[in-house]
């Protein structure tokens, strides 16, 4: 089927109006992780940094065990009543939770409540987001031009890579204008602030969000009974999507989230030095992944996903050692953007390919739920276990461990699944 736009808008335009909920998602979740130290001191206080920080990392991690139900949850509701009208719910979740973290006065003020409602609020955050992504992703595959399924796929994660520039930007100014004790005692709510701001203009956006044709013309729309137990029946297909993404939560939320918080606490570099870094890195990976994308579209999925997870699994510990054996700025760059070229090219590759192995009637369903499981067992607890890592081990570059296995969990996973299919897992017309 040729993808259209309903009511005459472009495509330009519903990329920008689907994508702009991932970039309030992603944006409050970077900037919970790299104010974790201040966070930590708010609403954490404990007998050590080493203490304080990994409860605040658990908490963060938390929010991540939630989006499996919302896959499940919300990702059925999308897949029966519609793209706009689903999003449009899982924004509105995102957004109150969003709020209810900015308000939520410190420790000293409430006591237990303060750490107990911050609780909360990544609750629900995690849960909209299991659906989120799912979502937004087939929202573009179902709107792609014929065998440009993987380019038009990849601006799902890179609107989350503008989300990582803007809120290190804004830490980065933040940095430069006040002292760091106003900003650990307040003003590192004023990123998250600014957040709030512009939650009205994304529903604005998401209002006009025309639904696809792929799934309007659709005769039978599955319930939730229906998708749960369509979901059972491919569980073997979840289970390999989920190891799939294994590698790109891994190496997303180490390259972006965490890499602050290493530069200042592990390497001891600036925090303007660490955050630029990032800023950095979040440009790298906006170039990478359309033309990871790309180039799936043109030699298949298959072998960009190899070659990436080959690579990530050759190279990951090196390139971390090789930094912490001599921490500066140059070489934390240097580091974090080879391995954001192996996560743009693999990621870039790896979203149309899971919109490609689900069952159509569960599309939304099953890629969120293998997309959710993933990110909660690996991804959102990167942060908390790179940190155990580095202090059980005494290896600074420990971290590195963590996204190997990642690596080879994607390399596995991939050979099944496209053995599974017997080749038939490749690029389609949308």
């Amino acid at each position: 089927m040729t993808a259209t736009i309903p009511h005459g808008g472009s495509r330009a335009g519903a990329i920008f109006r689907v994508t702009s909920g991932n970039f309030l998602e992603q944006f409050d979740f970077f900037l919970f992780g790299f104010y974790a130290t201040q966070i930590a001191s708010v609403f954490f206080p404990a007998s050590s940094e080493f203490a304080s920080l990994m409860m605040t990392f658990a908490v963060f991690g938390a929010g991540f065990l939630m989006r499996p139900l919302g896959a499940i949850v919300l990702g059925a509701y999308i897949d029966d009543v519609g793209r706009r009208k689903g999003l449009i719910v899982t924004l509105s979740i995102m957004a109150s939770a969003t709020i209810l973290i900015v308000l939520v006065p410190g420790y000293e003020t409430i006591g237990l409540f303060a750490p107990a409602l911050v609780l909360i609020g990544r609750l629900l955050q995690g849960f909209s987001a299991g659906a989120e992504l799912g979502g937004v992703s087939v929202y573009l595959s179902e709107i792609a031009t014929p065998g440009r399924k993987g380019f038009f796929t990849a601006w799902q994660s890179a609107s989350q890579q503008v989300a990582i520039i803007v809120a290190a930007a804004l830490g980065f100014a933040l940095n430069a204008w006040m002292a760091p004790d106003v900003i650990a005692d307040w003003g590192w709510r004023i990123p998250f602030f600014i957040g709030c701001m512009i939650v009205p203009f994304i529903f604005l956006l998401r209002r006009n969000l025309a639904e696809t044709e792929e799934f309007a013309s659709r005769k039978h729309r599955p319930k939730m009974g229906e998708v749960f137990r369509t979901l059972g029946q491919n569980w073997v297909v979840v289970l390999g999507g989920m190891l799939m993404v294994a590698l790109t939560t891994t190496a997303f939320y180490l390259i972006t989230v965490y890499a602050p918080t290493f530069g200042k606490t592990v390497l001891h570099l600036s925090t303007s030095d660490a955050l630029l870094v990032t800023l950095l890195v979040g440009v790298s990976n906006f170039f990478w992944l359309p033309i990871g994308g790309m180039l799936s579209d043109r030699i298949g999925r298959r072998p960009v996903l190899i070659a990436m997870s080959l690579l990530a699994l050759a190279t990951t510990y090196p390139a971390l050692s090789y930094l912490v054996q001599a921490p500066s700025f140059s070489h934390m760059l240097l580091s974090l953007l080879w391995l954001s070229f192996i996560y743009g090219m693999y990621n870039g590759a790896m979203i149309p390919a899971l919109t490609e192995i689900m069952p159509v009637e569960v599309r939304v369903a099953g890629f969120s739920l293998a997309y959710s499981l993933a990110t909660a067992i690996f991804g959102g607890f990167t942060p908390a276990m790179s940190t155990f890592l580095i202090q059980y081990t005494g290896d600074k570059a420990a971290p590195g461990y963590w996204m190997s296995i990642g690596a080879l969990c994607a390399l596995c996973a991939t050979l099944y699944l496209y053995r599974r299919a017997g080749g038939r897992l490749q690029p389609v017309a949308a």
